[in-house]
């Protein structure tokens, strides 16, 4: 699953990265990034990654990028953007959720990489 985004973004870096996705800089220091997959245009985005440093971390910083994120991806004209967490990482799924995204499902973890099992969510878009 992350194998296969992270694969496709930085195989395509210089043609991709500027478009699909951004680092949040706060006093001239990066604190974050966040990225999306656009290869299921325009029927969804997957948002990838979403980060921030964790100094930075409750101080609002990633919801405000998350929701700069949703602007831009808005701006395809996509019927849904896809985001997923895992279950031990509260503030993420408390994040998704105050700024729109429901959650879809749960399902078993196979990958040792997270903890826990993931959490789906989307955001339908109105057309």
């Amino acid at each position: 699953m992350w194998h296969d985004y992270d694969d496709f973004f930085y195989s395509n870096l210089y043609s991709i990265a500027d478009k699909y996705g951004f680092i949040t800089v706060v006093d001239g220091i990066a604190i974050g990034h966040i990225s999306w997959d656009p290869r299921n245009k325009p029927d969804y985005v997957i948002i990838g990654h979403n980060c921030i440093l964790s100094s930075y971390k409750g101080k609002g910083y990633g919801k405000i990028q998350l929701q700069e994120a949703i602007g831009i991806i808005k701006e395809y004209k996509v019927k849904k953007i896809i985001v997923t967490t895992n279950e031990i990482t509260l503030s993420a799924q408390k994040k998704y959720e105050s700024v729109g995204f429901v959650k879809i499902s749960e399902r078993i973890n196979k990958e040792t990489l997270f903890v826990g099992k993931y959490i789906d969510y989307e955001m339908i878009l109105k057309r």
